[in-house]
């Protein structure tokens, strides 16, 4: 048997196909970017389906490259970027052109539904961009007829089928029960009433599934939106489609309680699944829910990687400009090795990956900045090992939040790109958060390995919970290596995160400075 996960990531399009043991046979992805429309981060749904093409073709290219066995796919597993906006009239057309989860524009709208709701509302969150429609009056709103995620988007173009994960689905609007929270939808619905939008939540959201339940059949229009040379058939069943964060932890086998993982992207964010609920409301914290439903806290920061990326570009057409060749991964290796040389602080030297504005830290919007003092020392091994600390910096202010609630973690683990190089970022990220981090041999396949995993698990799982199929069907002989925080990257980061933190307002007036 073989299966396919496909997810669409914030700079990637990632494809992988596995076997019944969930092995990857062969992966494929496309680059691709999002942009400012009308003042908003979007992506067009033209880009979507031909970066999907892209990625899935070249996947077929891969995989006849290292076997002659006629490929056949046995089920299909969709994941995307979680929360933001698509939103559809009663003839399926698009209103407004997608607005990603980066947009900080939402801000009056998620601060009105958490005091309304009792449960905080980030910005990112479908509701919260559905409201501030709202709140601004724009004429698309009384016309809008279905609502749904990326993910959610994909899965009903390929089957017709308007359903969604809980773990993508608690990040449009907050889940109870396997399903919306009834007693909060009344609440959000009689706000929209009071503003007479005709618009009722409980039938414009899509239908909420659990992991392992049926989710259609790919049709004969999705096989050719994914493969127009006809040689994928339909009738081939889907798994429920799936947010990114849902499917980092199926990755990294951490959906039962007391365990946790960091996605490392563009974006980074940590989950938690909890033991308990929280004592109270943090607006820096998301209550989400595993792929089966479980409660998890969350701590999401929009800047991730893009910073070190884009430095990884300079040192690359540097080099070309040196008359050397190399490869993007030969850039990342000697960039990333080359902090491990750094000092434990990064010589003073203080970065802000900040593309965005930041939530976690209260900035409506972003600057990259580097700053340093006249006696930082700056040399290639600081520079280096500075960028990995300053994207992980946000992430550790968030979670002292979770400490102070006194949660606890057994076991955390990592996966993204960042995460390729051996031990590099590991070794820092286990410094920032103080505690253990694994990382497995899927780590830089991420999450379209891990969207192939629960459609295989849709197909196999014999009635078992996923966190038994995990253990027992794909991690059970798993390679994976453990790195403990060593105590002077510990005291390192300490210094280089209080840093950071009282400079907050360079960053702030950096923003505010172009904004004039």
């Amino acid at each position: 048997m073989q299966f396919l996960g496909i997810e669409l990531g914030s700079t990637r399009i990632k494809a992988v196909l596995v076997d019944g043991d969930c092995a990857v046979l062969a992966s494929s992805s496309h680059t691709w970017e999002n942009q400012i429309v009308d003042g908003l981060w979007s992506y067009s749904l033209d880009d979507v389906w031909t970066g999907l093409r892209a990625a899935y073709a070249d996947l077929c290219v891969n995989y006849q490259a290292t076997t002659d066995t006629p490929q056949s796919v046995d089920g299909i597993g969709v994941s995307a970027m979680m929360h933001g906006y698509l939103a559809f009239d009663a003839a399926d057309e698009l209103l407004v052109p997608f607005r990603t989860w980066r947009n900080t524009n939402t801000g009056p709208a998620a601060a009105a539904l958490t005091d309304a709701l009792g449960f905080n509302i980030p910005q990112r969150w479908s509701v919260a961009h559905l409201f501030q429609a709202v709140v601004n009056n724009e004429p698309h709103v009384p016309h809008i007829a279905f609502m749904t995620t990326l993910a959610g988007y994909v899965h009903w173009q390929l089957t017709g089928e308007k359903v969604l994960g809980i773990g993508d689905a608690s990040g449009m609007f907050p889940v109870a029960g396997g399903t919306w929270d009834a007693a909060r939808l009344a609440t959000a619905q009689q706000m929209l009433d009071e503003t007479q939008t005709p618009a009722k939540l409980a039938d414009i959201l899509p239908r909420v599934l659990l992991a392992g339940q049926p989710a259609g059949t790919l049709t004969a229009d999705g096989a050719k939106l994914l493969d127009p040379t006809g040689a994928l058939q339909p009738g081939i069943p889907l798994c429920p489609p799936e947010g990114d964060a849902g499917t980092g932890m199926v990755a990294t086998n951490a959906v039962a309680p007391r365990t946790g993982n960091v996605s490392a992207g563009t974006s980074i964010f940590a989950m938690v699944v909890l033991e308990r609920p929280l004592g109270q409301l943090h607006t820096e914290i998301d209550l989400v829910m595993t792929p089966t439903g479980d409660p998890v806290a969350m701590v999401h920061c929009n800047n991730g990687a893009s910073e070190i990326d884009a430095w990884a570009g300079v040192f690359s057409q540097f080099a070309a400009r040196l008359g050397v060749t190399t490869s993007d991964d030969g850039v990342f290796t000697i960039l990333f090795n080359s902090a491990l040389d750094g000092e434990p602080d990064g010589g003073g030297l203080l970065a802000y990956n900040y593309l965005a504005g930041e939530p976690v830290t209260g900035l409506e919007d972003g600057r990259p900045l580097l700053v340093r003092a006249p006696d930082s020392r700056l040399d290639l091994p600081n520079f280096a090992r500075t960028l990995i600390m300053s994207s992980f910096a946000t992430l550790a202010l968030g979670m002292r939040i979770l400490a102070t609630e006194g949660v606890s973690i057994d076991a955390m683990f990592a996966h993204g790109g960042v995460f390729k190089t051996k031990d590099v970022a590991q070794r820092l990220l286990a410094a920032a958060l103080e505690v253990p981090v694994t990382v497995g041999q899927t780590a830089a396949e991420g999450g379209a390995w891990g969207m192939a995993v629960l459609a295989a698990y849709a197909a196999q799982n014999d009635g078992a919970s996923l966190n038994d199929y995990l253990a027992q069907h794909v991690f059970a002989a798993a390679k994976t290596a453990t790195l403990t925080p060593e105590a002077t990257d510990v005291a390192g980061f300490k210094t280089f995160l209080a840093a950071f933190e009282a400079g907050l307002p360079i960053e702030a007036a950096a923003a505010a400075k172009e904004q004039q």
